[in-house]
């Protein structure tokens, strides 16, 4: 039996999706396997949070935490993410078009407040976070979401101008040049570097001038070269990545790296064993949050991150095919947010297990619906009930119905 939803869709009886007079459609009514494979990710993430963070309580640092305090935590993020995508699920796509530039711009106000002293809250050296007294809000990841949307709805308003400088391109990149502004002064550049790829992916799949496009790509690696050459904490971090296993690079700036490469060396091809990783013991630095594909190597070997690696490619491709779906029936704004939110998930995942793997230099992402976190696996259930929504009024609408 399929998956229920707990709640009926709204409309007439003439947009019903179950006809009395023509019998059941052999259509589903929603895309049970995207919800499931949702629900498989963050399960198995919960899984792997428990086992990852099970030996924290033994530092100073957490003394005065439970064994299973970021489990329950975690858990109820999840159950609190759910509810949540259960009510934006409801949200027609047409009032997502309507408001977006406002939420962009609330989110913008939300970025500017984290950089207030005494409102803004600091961890390790970064101001990202809001203090909600329950759990710290982190704007960047709203801003992920909000970027979407809003690129979405500027490439469909400005479709007339797409090919011209000042009228099509400047407006967006200066939109974006203030998300990165605030986004450093914090400073979080693995946020950054994913807003500025869906906000290029979106504008890209609109119909910007290619020359244009590729120009101002060789501009952006331009920008973040030279973001890391004034900053000499991001310059150490990548001489660092380029030979973590110097001694002084192992013992410092490549710590992380190296230890997560020994994670995936004693992963082998099956594992050591759910539960059994000796790098989560004090080893690793944020096993739980940053470095859980680590975790998931050690334990699961290669086997278990090529079941995580698949889930996320389903879930890709499938938002590239939703997205795809809706621009053929005209439905512009939904393709296009369909194929950011694949963007945004795609570009995100592989950031995260390219900085595990020691593909890419070490940065702070979390691995979207897995790693330990409110905020993330908040907007990433919201995304995804966007997503799912979608897809939802494309079955309505082949159906002759109306979204």
């Amino acid at each position: 039996m399929g998956l229920q939803l707990p709640f009926k869709f709204a409309g007439s009886s003439k947009d019903a999706l179950v006809s009395s007079r023509t019998g059941p459609s052999k259509m589903m009514e929603y895309d049970q396997p995207l919800v499931w494979v949702t629900l498989l990710l963050m399960l198995f993430g919960l899984v792997m949070v428990y086992s990852a963070s099970i030996a924290l309580h033994d530092s100073p640092k957490y003394a005065n935490y439970s064994s299973s305090y970021w489990l329950q935590r975690q858990a109820a993020f999840i159950c609190i993410s759910l509810v949540a995508g259960l009510f934006v699920f409801r949200v027609k796509i047409a009032l997502w078009q309507r408001y977006a530039s406002l939420l962009f711009v609330a989110t913008l106000f939300l970025l500017a407040l984290v950089l207030v002293p005494g409102i803004g809250v600091s961890v390790n050296g970064a101001q990202r976070w809001l203090n909600l007294q329950v759990y710290n809000l982190q704007p960047s990841e709203i801003m992920k979401i909000a970027m979407v949307l809003y690129a979405a709805d500027y490439t469909v308003r400005k479709q007339e101008y797409m090919h011209k400088l000042t009228k099509g391109f400047l407006p967006m990149a200066g939109a974006v040049g203030l998300v990165g502004l605030l986004l450093l002064l914090e400073p979080d550049l693995g946020a950054f570097g994913v807003i500025v790829c869906i906000a290029m992916g979106i504008l890209f799949l609109g119909g910007i001038n290619i020359v244009w496009f590729g120009g101002i790509g060789g501009l952006l690696v331009l920008i973040f070269t030279a973001i890391i050459a004034l900053s000499k904490f991001r310059r150490e971090r990548i001489f660092a990545y380029l030979d973590p296993w110097e001694q002084n690079n192992a013992l410092d700036k490549a710590y992380q790296l190296t230890h997560s490469l020994i994670a995936f060396g004693r992963g082998e091809f099956f594992g050591v064993g759910l539960g059994a990783s000796v790098e989560k013991l004090h080893y690793l630095p944020e096993a739980h949050t940053d470095f859980i594909m680590a975790v998931i190597g050690e334990e699961l070997g290669l086997a278990g991150v090529l079941v995580v690696i698949a889930m996320f490619y389903w879930l890709v491709k499938r938002a590239f095919d939703i997205g795809r779906q809706a621009i053929a029936i005209d439905q512009t704004f939904a393709g296009l947010v369909a194929k950011g939110i694949g963007i945004w998930i795609g570009v995100q995942t592989f950031i995260n297990m390219g900085v595990n793997l020691g593909i890419l230099p070490t940065k702070g992402l979390t691995l979207p619906l897995m790693s330990y976190g409110g905020s993330g696996v908040l907007f990433n259930c919201v995304g995804l009930a966007i997503l799912l929504r979608i897809d939802y009024e494309n079955r309505v609408l082949m159906r002759g119905g109306r979204a």
